[in-house]
């Protein structure tokens, strides 16, 4: 199942930025996905912190990893994880290259290294796509290790990919329709087209006839069907709900969700940091 699922549970591996190339708090064409808190299953059961522990078959290697990840172990679960990479299995794979990207966004990880990673896992996501076409998980990260890479790789390449990762996040949601993460990073690429200044999108518009487009009503439209499907799992699917009805000149609605955003009880350094933004845009309001 894709991550998040069945848990409103969030561990942050590393708070990282909302979009590459943001400046002055616009989202730059050079569109970056969300650094993903990501969501795993809720711990239920003990697992010995001090070393990772060596699993008999896919079944338990598979609970092993969910664990792991649930606990923000994120070099344990590389390390467990990395031994399959050269599995046909999916489930392995895409949770490879989930693991890779997240230890690619530790804060102590030298560039080298974390370009590798970056690069491993849109590889270890690639292959998971052509193990199993019908896997949810695979078509998320594959869509979320696609934006990743282009960091790399220049505008051009960016802008074009921009195209192929919204083809992948619908195609994640119609497989998996419950996802919320899935709708949340979708609205995420809506929300960074439609907050596009006018001057980016000439710039865009040179190097591609049609670049990519959005507006607020529909970026709204899928951090609502997030919340809907999941309700309150994501401290930044409500600071981006107030957020998006504030570009949207709503003020009692930005002013709604941006409260829910503040209360939200911070778990993490990612919801610290989501509360603080709700803060200073409530002072802002008035």
């Amino acid at each position: 199942a894709a991550v998040g699922d069945a848990t409103r549970y969030h561990l942050v591996k590393s708070s990282g930025r909302l979009f590459s190339g943001r400046t002055s708090g616009r989202a730059a064409f050079l569109l970056g996905l969300p650094a993903l808190s990501c969501l795993g299953y809720a711990a239920y059961r003990k697992v010995q912190s001090s070393a990772v522990v060596c699993a008999l078959d896919r079944g338990e290697v598979l609970e092993q990893a969910d664990y792991l990840y649930s606990c923000a172990e994120t070099e344990k679960l590389y390390q467990l994880l990395v031994q399959y990479k050269d599995s046909n299995d999916a489930e392995f794979l895409w949770r490879l290259a989930r693991a890779s990207r997240d230890l690619s966004l530790l804060p102590n990880i030298e560039a080298g290294r974390k370009k590798q990673l970056t690069f491993e896992a849109f590889e270890y996501a690639k292959k998971a796509l052509e193990k199993d076409d019908l896997c949810s998980a695979a078509h998320k990260w594959y869509g979320v290790c696609l934006s990743d890479v282009g960091d790399y790789e220049g505008v051009k390449v960016k802008i074009g990919n921009s195209y192929i990762i919204r083809d992948h996040l619908e195609r994640a949601i119609e497989l998996n329709p419950k996802d919320a993460t899935s709708i949340h990073i979708l609205g995420y690429w809506c929300f960074a087209f439609a907050e596009l200044p006018w001057y980016q999108r000439k710039v865009a518009a040179v190097i591609f006839s049609s670049p990519p487009e959005s507006t607020y009503e529909e970026a709204l439209a899928f951090f609502l069907k997030a919340e809907e499907v999941d309700p309150n799992f994501y401290s930044k699917n409500l600071l981006m709900l107030g957020k998006t009805y504030l570009a949207m000149k709503d003020k009692e609605k930005a002013l709604l969700w941006l409260t829910k955003t503040k209360e939200y009880p911070a778990h993490t350094l990612e919801d610290k940091e989501v509360h603080k933004e709700a803060v200073d845009l409530l002072k802002k309001l008035g």
